[in-house]
C-alpha cells in the first residue's frame, strides 16, 4: 500500500480550467514555519475493520539552495512492520520550495512498494518555465507546483473567500505531465479525529484513477480552521475498501493549534 503516496494524492486532482490558473499564483506563506513536523497514521478498513496500515511524517527545514533561501519540506512513510511481509513500503520525497514565492526548485522522491522501485529528481527553472528530469527537459506553465509543494501551497489558500462547491485551480507538474488540477471548496464543520475534535475547513478532491483509486470525487480532506490549515482528516475510497487518515502529531506549529474543539467539562 502506497503511504506517503496516499497523503500526496490529495493533491492528485482532475481537470480545472486552466485559465484559472494565474488565481493561485503569488501566495504568500503564512502558516508553515522552520522545524514543522507532522505525523500521520493511515488506516485501512475492509469490512468494517480498521487496520494501522503505517505512518507518514512531514517536515520542513530552512536551508539555502542554489542562492535561494528555501524550505527544505520531506514526506517520509512506510508500512506497519508487521505488514512488511505482504507488502513492504519506504518512501521518501523531498521538495526544495523558494519561500518568496513558494514555487519548487526541485523535486526528488525514492519510492519503494513490493518491487517496484523508482528514483527521480526533477530541477525546476521557474524563469524559463521548464522542468527536467533523467528523461528531458519539459515545457511547464508559469506557477507550476510538484506533489509535494503542492500541499505546502495549498495550506495558504485564503479559504473564506470562497463559497461552497466553489473549485480552487492550480497546475502540477508528475511523471512528464502538467496536470489541470482543483480543490472543490465545502463550507466549514466539526470532524472527530484520533487526536481530537476540530474545527475545521472541509474539501473535496477530484481523484486520478490509478492503481489504488478509482477516480471521481472521492477523497474528503479536512484541514484544522486556525491559522496552520494542517490536514487533520482524509477520508477515501480506494479500488478495495476505504482507507482513513488522521494527524496524531506535531512539532513546532507556526500557530497555536486553535482549531481544536475543547473537551467539555462533566
Amino acid at each position: 500500500m502506497r503511504i506517503v503516496n496516499y497523503f500526496i494524492a490529495v493533491c492528485l486532482l482532475l481537470t480545472a480550467n486552466a485559465d484559472a490558473q494565474t488565481n493561485f499564483c503569488g501566495i504568500k506563506n503564512t502558516t508553515t514555519q522552520n522545524g514543522e513536523e507532522i505525523t500521520y497514521t493511515i488506516y485501512y478498513a475492509l469490512a468494517g475493520a480498521h487496520v494501522n496500515a503505517g505512518s507518514t511524517t512531514f517536515s520542513n527545514k530552512l536551508e539555502k539552495f542554489n542562492g535561494h533561501t528555501v524550505y527544505h519540506v520531506t514526506g517520509v512513510g512506510g508500512s506497519n512492520a508487521k505488514y512488511d511481509w505482504l507488502y513492504r513500503v519506504r518512501d521518501r520525497y523531498e521538495s526544495y520550495i523558494d519561500t518568496l514565492t513558494m514555487q519548487p526548485l526541485k523535486f526528488f522522491r525514492d519510492v519503494s512498494e513490493g518491487s517496484t522501485k523508482k528514483r527521480e529528481t526533477v530541477n525546476f527553472n521557474q524563469a524559463n518555465n521548464t522542468a527536467t528530469n533523467e528523461t528531458g527537459t519539459y515545457k511547464v506553465p508559469t506557477c507550476v507546483q510538484d506533489v509535494l509543494s503542492t500541499i505546502y501551497y495549498a495550506r495558504n489558500i485564503g479559504f473564506d473567500k470562497y463559497k461552497k462547491g466553489d473549485k480552487i485551480p492550480f497546475q502540477m507538474f508528475l511523471e512528464n505531465q502538467v496536470y489541470n488540477l482543483y480543490i472543490r471548496y465545502l463550507g466549514k464543520e466539526e470532524v472527530k479525529t484520533k487526536y481530537g475534535k476540530f474545527n475545521a475547513i472541509k474539501f473535496k478532491v477530484l481523484l486520478i484513477p490509478g492503481t489504488i483509486f478509482k477516480g471521481g470525487e472521492d477523497m474528503t480532506v479536512w484541514v484544522s480552521d486556525d491559522n496552520n490549515h494542517i490536514p487533520v482528516r482524509i477520508e477515501s475510497q480506494i479500488l478495495i475498501g476505504s482507507i482513513k487518515v488522521d494527524m496524531t502529531g506535531h512539532k513546532n506549529l507556526r500557530y497555536p493549534l486553535s482549531g481544536v474543539v475543547p473537551k467539555k467539562k462533566n
